[in-house]
């Protein structure tokens, strides 16, 4: 399969749990066109920390560029239909996550974003609310979910060829195991029906992520993990499979930021087409949001456009 390697090296099993990549204390390097793998990461030296906000959006000088801002990443967030209840504090339960350890990676920051004070306590049971400021923490929340959760179709998974070297598992050092991977498919957190499972597995087999050229399948990367813990949840609670492309798209553009609003200028310069009525599923689909189709077709019509984007907008990615 083709992606973004994500191997780690021992030396950076601190990998990757960042704030549109959990970093705990190593940066994953992405060969965009392989798979997330440690092999490829590099020492922990000057690595930014797990958990950080996301980088400013810097405003734009036309109107093309601030209108995408506000379609694709707006102030105001992404008000999901999803709600997480009882699932993280199972994540807890079972040590996936321990909160001494997660915590301690938002102490020198405050303490967690606002309305997440209580994750790792209390049940959540209004659906997530999504902002620049907890997009971060919410990688950090659903990617043990999309790790541990047990599921039949996990049997079918493309990373248990390594399981223990890929950035979404050696990257995950926030439960009690040294490697995330002791997890894999372990616990009966999210419960589903075999027509259930159906679904998550095409919704995930179809869902992608501009950081490399893998499915939410997939799960080689933090981001793609927390992608499959996303659907699942949605699926459990009866979103419908239009709903669920529309809940991938807001949480890619909130992980994603630089790639999402390049994409909705892209959108509205190529063919006309505003961002909200374009179908999710298309936008999260490999045409636009693998990586190596989004470069060749996105990025590169933005870079024969530099005055479209301000020079200092922030560019996003699963190692940054």
């Amino acid at each position: 399969m083709d992606c973004c390697p994500h191997t780690i090296g021992r030396r950076a099993l601190l990998g990757s749990l960042g704030a549109s990549a959990l970093l705990l204390a190593g940066r994953a390097v992405h060969a965009q066109d392989h798979d997330h793998t440690m092999g490829d990461m590099p020492g922990m030296e000057g690595m930014p920390g797990m958990g950080e906000d996301a980088p400013p959006v810097v405003a734009g000088t036309g109107t093309l560029y601030d209108e995408a801002v506000a379609a694709a990443y707006p102030e105001a967030g992404f008000q999901s239909r999803i709600a997480v209840n009882d699932a993280i504090l199972q994540l807890v339960a079972n040590e996936v996550i321990v909160a001494e350890k997660f915590e301690s990676l938002y102490a020198s920051r405050g303490g967690l974003p606002a309305g997440l004070e209580h994750a790792l306590e209390m049940p959540m049971t209004e659906p997530i609310h999504l902002t620049r400021a907890n997009a971060a923490t919410w990688v950090n929340l659903l990617w043990p979910l999309g790790l541990a959760n047990h599921l039949a179709i996990n049997a079918q998974s493309p990373i248990l060829d390594r399981l223990m070297n890929y950035a979404s598992t050696g990257g995950w050092q926030l439960g009690r195991e040294e490697n995330g991977g002791a997890y894999f498919d372990r616990f009966p957190i999210v419960p589903l029906t075999t027509e259930q499972e159906a679904t998550v597995l095409t919704l995930a087999g179809s869902i992608f992520r501009p950081c490399c050229n893998n499915s939410a399948f997939f799960q080689d990367c933090n981001h793609g993990s927390a992608t499959y813990g996303l659907m699942q949840l949605g699926v459990a609670q009866g979103l419908t499979v239009e709903e669920l492309y529309r809940e991938a798209l807001g949480f890619n553009a909130f992980w994603f930021p630089d790639a999402y609003i390049k994409t909705a200028i892209y959108l509205k310069m190529v063919s006309g087409q505003d961002w909200a009525s374009v179908e999710p599923r298309i936008i999260v689909g490999p045409k636009f949001s693998a990586g190596r189709p989004w470069r060749r077709k996105v990025e590169a019509t933005m870079a024969a456009h530099p005055e479209l984007i301000p020079a200092e907008a922030a560019r996003v990615n699963c190692g940054a």
